[in-house]
């Protein structure tokens, strides 16, 4: 058992997500940062599809009715334990009576909280995770109040000892700065050549409008190409017959202000995108926050698939030392 003495900012159960219902308009939900969620579960000898805490910005204060082992992935919002700091990324033991806290956040925006067995919530077509902006899945469809009562679920595969802990270099590093890698489509034909570049070039800062829906970011107005359009001269350029949208896809509505559609966004719709987010970074997108930079980075598609490789290698290394 597991009390909610204090709900955090924004704290709800997740897990892989919600997959295979795109087409019906439902999006996958899930952890933002598959890499620390994936960890965290990892840590504790859990079943990679457990479900976990996603944690965001300021943490909450939870208390343990029982003996249990948990970890701490994603960014740095330190935590305590009875007040006294406790390392990230590595196999913790909470005791009866004990409660885990949160300073506040250094870098990142994320933090994941994995407990032995799993958090115990209902199967809502096929996840634990939360969908709040329809209030299904997870606790009761919503982010945690005080004096939620969470249960543990039986989803432990292995015993990890306490104290293992992950090789500092596979640790990500969280900054104010980021890189993030797309790859550009499906509608990026319709920007001017000089805005192409312009969206690229610039340095975007995120807004307060980030959240799990998607990330806004303010800069340069972006121009897109006059043409005609199939509903009326009016039509704006930056409209489109609708189309699917990818998690991560970037619209940019009138040229203002570039969203980066996440996890809990709409599945389709009537605005040109841009660009794409590589799946390798939407873990990192998911760590950025209010007022940090980001620059985009167009990649190929065979960049893409790499990078992708490269992060299941990291996620085997981590396993096999485990």
């Amino acid at each position: 058992m597991i009390k909610v003495i204090k709900p955090g900012l924004q704290t709800t159960v997740q897990d892989e997500g919600r997959i295979g219902y795109y087409e019906i308009g439902m999006p996958p939900s899930g952890a933002m940062d598959k890499f620390a969620f994936r960890v965290a579960n990892l840590l504790v000898g859990n079943n990679p599809n457990a479900a976990v805490l996603e944690i965001t910005y300021l943490g909450p204060v939870l208390e343990f009715g029982r003996k249990m082992k948990i970890s701490l992935t994603g960014g740095e919002i330190p935590p305590r334990i009875n007040g006294q700091p406790v390392a990230m990324w590595t196999t913790l033991e909470v005791q009866e009576g004990d409660q885990l806290s949160f300073d506040f956040v250094k870098s990142g925006a994320r933090v994941y909280l994995a407990v032995e067995g799993g958090i115990d919530v209902p199967l809502v077509m096929g996840s634990r995770s939360t969908y709040t902006l329809i209030g299904i899945g997870g606790f009761e469809g919503r982010a945690l109040k005080e004096g939620d009562v969470l249960h543990t679920a039986d989803m432990s595969e292995k015993q990890v000892p306490l104290g293992t802990s992950i090789d500092p270099q596979l640790i990500p590093v969280y900054s104010k700065h980021h890189e993030i890698r797309v790859v550009m489509g499906l509608c990026s034909y319709r920007l001017t050549e000089e805005s192409k570049e312009t969206f690229l070039k610039t340095e975007w800062t995120v807004t307060p409008e980030a959240n799990r829906t998607g990330y806004r970011h303010k800069g340069e107005r972006l121009t897109f190409v006059e043409r005609e359009q199939p509903f009326g001269a009016g039509s704006n350029p930056s409209n489109v017959t609708d189309l699917g949208y990818p998690i991560g896809s970037i619209q940019v509505p009138d040229g203002v202000e570039p969203i980066v559609l996440m996890h809990d966004a709409v599945t389709g719709g009537g605005y040109a995108t841009i660009a794409t987010v590589i799946s390798a970074d939407l873990d990192k997108m998911a760590q950025v926050k209010t007022n940090d930079k980001v620059r985009f980075v167009s990649v190929s598609l065979q960049d893409a698939l790499a990078a992708r490789r490269e992060v299941q290698q990291k996620l085997n290394q981590i396993k096999e030392s485990i």
